[in-house]
Formats: C-alpha cells, sequence, structure tokens
C-alpha cells in the first residue's frame, strides 16, 4: 500500500475512534426543526427556506447533463459515475430539503440528510482517485456511500427509538474535509485548478455558520435568515464545482 494512502487511512481511523471514544451522543437539537423565518408567501409555508433551494437543483440538473454528455473531465472521464452519482443527489437534496421545510419533521429530514450524505461520499471518492489513484474509486465508492448512507439511517433509527445519535453522521459532514485538506497537503491532484477544492470548503463551512445563525442574521436583516443564506452558499459552492470541472485540464507531467 501507497505510503501516503496508508498515512491517510491512519489518520482517518484514529479520529474516527478517537470521536466515538471522548465525545458522548449527540442528539438533534429540539430547536432544530424551528426556523427563524417562518414567514407563508403564496401559500407555501417557510417560502424562502423552500424556493432557495430551487437553485441547488437546477445546478444538479446541469452537472447530470454536462458529466452525461462526456464533457466534464474532457479527454479523461474515468470518474464520471462518480460524479453522475454526486450530481443525481444534488438535485435529491434540493427536492428533500423542498419536501422537508414544507413540513419540518424527523421523517421528511431523513429525505434531507440522505442524498446529502451521497454528495459528500461522492466528492470525497472522486478527489481520492483524482489525488491517489483510479483503483481506489474502484474499491472505496460503494463503501463510502455506504457509510454515509448508514450514518443517516443510525440517526434515524436511533432518534425514532427516543435516544437520536447524530455521531455517525456528524463524521459523515467533516472527516471528508479533513480528508480533502490532508490530500491537497501530501498529494498533487491530476488536474489543474485545485484550489477551487479550498473556496468550495470555505462555502460549506460558511453555510454552517450561517445555519447555526440562522435567527440572529434574520433578526439582524429582518429580510432573510441563516437557514436561507445556508441554502444559497450551498449552491454557490455546487456552483464552483462545476466550474471547477468545466474548466480544469490534466496535468500531463506530474
Amino acid at each position: 500500500m501507497d505510503k501516503k494512502i496508508a498515512f491517510l487511512l491512519l489518520i482517518l481511523v484514529s479520529v474516527t475512534g478517537l470521536f466515538f471514544l471522548l465525545v458522548e451522543p449527540v442528539a438533534q437539537p429540539k430547536k432544530y426543526l424551528q426556523f427563524a423565518d417562518q414567514r407563508m408567501l403564496l401559500g407555501i409555508k417557510n417560502f424562502w427556506n423552500v424556493v432557495s433551494n430551487l437553485p441547488l437543483i437546477l445546478l444538479g440538473i446541469c452537472g447530470v447533463v454536462m458529466a452525461w454528455k462526456r464533457q466534464l473531465l474532457h479527454d479523461n472521464f474515468s470518474v464520471t459515475p462518480v460524479y453522475l452519482t454526486l450530481f443525481t443527489a444534488v438535485i435529491f437534496t434540493g427536492i428533500g430539503s423542498i419536501w422537508f421545510h414544507l413540513n419540518p419533521t424527523n421523517q421528511t429530514l431523513f429525505w434531507d440528510r440522505l442524498p446529502m450524505a451521497v454528495v459528500f461520499m461522492s466528492l470525497l471518492t472522486a478527489l481520492l482517485a483524482e489525488y491517489m489513484g483510479r483503483p481506489l474509486q474502484k474499491i472505496l465508492f460503494y463503501p463510502l456511500l455506504l457509510a454515509g448512507a448508514g450514518s443517516v439511517i443510525y440517526w434515524h433509527t436511533t432518534e425514532t427509538l427516543g435516544r437520536g445519535d447524530l455521531r455517525p453522521y456528524l463524521l459523515v459532514q467533516f472527516l471528508p474535509i479533513l480528508c480533502m485538506v490532508m490530500l491537497m497537503a501530501i498529494s498533487r491532484s491530476r488536474f489543474t485548478r485545485s484550489g477551487d477544492i479550498l473556496v468550495i470548503l470555505f462555502c460549506y463551512g460558511l453555510a454552517k455558520l450561517t445555519e447555526y445563525l440562522d435567527q440572529q442574521i434574520f433578526a439582524a436583516t429582518t429580510l432573510i435568515s441563516g437557514h436561507t443564506l445556508k441554502h444559497l452558499l450551498a449552491a454557490v459552492a455546487i456552483l464552483i464545482l462545476l466550474k471547477m470541472l468545466w474548466l480544469r485540464e490534466e496535468i500531463v507531467n506530474r
């Protein structure tokens, strides 16, 4: 096994083990289903939290069409199935989020989080293949998808049993970020524009921050909530990903 891959796996396993050893089960906050901006417009409940998902769906469709036409990676399209999965999951994330915000319950939240976990794992798989070699894609893609889906199923099951635990889902969200940063530190991508990944991660971090500050942002602006901003920032991240995939070129001599 390549030393870089072994080092990366060691770090990820260590972080996962320490997380479960040191962190108590994380229950979902009760206020999570209560949004700052609950305004109804055109007969639509939580209007802005609903319609702010439309850009995400549109960009997901654009990604699927571009990938299907074999234009994203130019002449090298070895990870096309991964990106097709990613952008399809982006579409379903937007649809699931609309359903959730129309009827905020843990049952509808499940269908919001499930495709989101697929997005995280697909992006991680694509980057592992592009930084560490294509064989990793074949080895890790389906196990990572199962891990992502399993984290959401685990959360929903424990929530149903009255002892909700978000720890696996939190790992699915944040371990890929750690992994991506480490990949960029210890290896080089086969493509140009790898710095765009950092911008994407920044947008995601900013989206999580605005989600946390949902009430404060709405109170300060009275126009837009942090939750709505989260959706828009997620769309910006996908837009940057599309731009990166469209413009980048393969590095011949690494």
